[in-house]
């Protein structure tokens, strides 16, 4: 950790170590933004890390220490090994290395901070609130973790005070942050191999809202709503006494409606994203936005706009004349909350596919599957995908498929073990007017394109 807080008000020549993640590629964007010049590395080429070029930020494939020479800082995304020859270089020629969470300390010392955070929701929920204040001519800043139709890349720096900050919980990368307000969407036992146990990461995000102004939860999710209780937090949720209240909602395949009450008027929502879960998530961007002071027309305008984000039920057309839906789900609740909202599309056959994530996360969580994709007519379960992570042995996508298997009301569950074969056994499965819907937060998102190219 540098000995003193980063400055980031004058030029200087930043090197990203893992630039192409989603995190560290906005940050370098935004750093860009601010007058730095910003070079970075990644072990593999991808669409984000290209993408980068056309503002501006030269990116090496592969790592090297002559990749830090004339760098006045060097930052890793947390992904980044402590071993890593560019972070080494760095550390050996004097050139300060600062962390993710350093970075964004000192980004967010720049602006007045919206920070989004929760286990998960946060990207929905930061992007609908960017989408808000950018429809209202707030002119936001924002740093998201993913593009989003109607405000273009993940991170962007606007003229405004405000800055919407999607703050990540993992490997403590909120840790150094203090916002002016932040909203909680909820808290679940996630990233465990971090925080060691789910009490310590309660108390990560309890330290959060400790340090930040004005502090809003999601009421409905117990985790969230029960931080929210001990800091006098402002409540968002669907009892008739919460400071903002849901009600009326009507789920239909693709979009939601609902009616939010507060101590201001009522407001008519609607937003195109399915299932309750995004409700709440577009509720409380709402109440975010509110008590901001934006006009409430300006928040039923911009909701309305909100088309989704990449991998949140996001339709990927027709595959052997089933409708296919691509999610991030990775954890039980997200996973049940997914399932929930397909079901409410009316599909007369939900063919589902989940590709678990990470060794430590299943080891921690599976059993918390049983139960989750209830609804759900098949399910295929993949081996896990390791995320960098080396195997554990005895932990295998097995754990998932019987977790499922054993709840009642089970689906009927197969485990595919080999990556390679899934194509071939969902293509088997599939029926017109099914709905094939894959989750993980791995590479499953191209079974779908696999699918086609078998097909012809």
């Amino acid at each position: 950790m540098p000995a003193e807080p980063i400055d980031l008000t004058r030029p200087r020549r930043i090197h990203v170590v893992g630039i192409g993640g989603a995190g560290m590629s906005g940050l370098a964007r935004v750093l860009v933004a601010l007058g730095h010049t910003v070079t970075g590395s990644d072990l593999a080429s991808s669409a984000v890390a290209s993408s980068l070029g056309s503002v501006g930020v030269t990116v090496a494939v592969g790592h090297d220490a002559s990749h830090v020479d004339g760098a006045d800082l060097v930052t890793a995304s947390p992904a980044v090994p402590p071993d890593n020859v560019e972070c080494q270089a760095a550390v050996a020629r004097g050139i300060t290395l600062a962390s993710r969470a350093d970075m964004l300390a000192a980004v967010t010392s720049l602006r007045s901070t919206l920070a989004v955070t929760g286990t998960h929701g946060k990207t929905t929920t930061s992007s609908m609130l960017a989408l808000v204040l950018a429809v209202a001519d707030r002119s936001p800043s924002w740093l998201l973790g993913a593009d989003v139709a109607g405000l273009g890349a993940n991170a962007h720096l606007g003229e405004g005070d405000e800055l919407v900050l999607e703050a990540d919980e993992s490997y403590g990368a909120f840790a150094q942050l203090a916002p002016t307000l932040v909203a909680v969407t909820n808290v679940e036992a996630d990233h465990l191999d971090h925080y060691g146990s789910l009490e310590a990461l309660r108390d990560a995000f309890g330290a959060l809202m400790a340090r930040s102004t004005t502090r809003i939860v999601n009421a409905d999710d117990p985790g969230a709503a029960s931080l929210g209780d001990e800091v006098g937090a402002l409540r968002v949720g669907r009892a008739s006494t919460d400071d903002f209240s849901i009600s009326g909602v009507v789920l239909e395949r693709s979009t939601s409606r609902f009616t939010l009450t507060h101590a201001g008027g009522v407001l008519e929502l609607r937003v195109g994203a399915p299932g309750h879960h995004n409700v709440s998530n577009a509720a409380l961007a709402a109440a975010v936005a509110l008590t901001r002071g934006v006009a409430p027309d300006h928040v039923v305008d911009a909701l309305g706009r909100f088309a989704g984000v990449p991998r949140r039920f996001e339709f990927r057309g027709d595959v052997l004349g089933a409708t296919v839906v691509d999610d991030y789900a990775h954890l039980p609740a997200e996973v049940a909350a997914t399932v929930s909202a397909a079901r409410a599309g009316g599909w007369p056959r939900i063919v589902a596919v989940f590709q678990p994530h990470r060794y430590t996360r299943t080891a921690a969580v599976s059993g918390g599957f049983a139960g989750a994709f209830d609804g759900v007519d098949i399910l295929v379960v993949t081996d896990v995908y390791a995320a960098g992570e080396p195997p554990i042995p005895g932990v295998t996508g097995r754990l998932v498929a019987d977790a499922v298997a054993a709840a009642p009301d089970a689906p009927q569950v197969r485990y595919v073990k080999d990556r390679s074969d899934v194509a071939g056994e969902v293509a088997a499965l599939l029926a017109p007017g099914d709905l094939l819907l894959t989750m993980g937060a791995g590479d499953l998102t191209t079974l779908a394109d696999e699918l086609r190219e078998a097909g012809r």
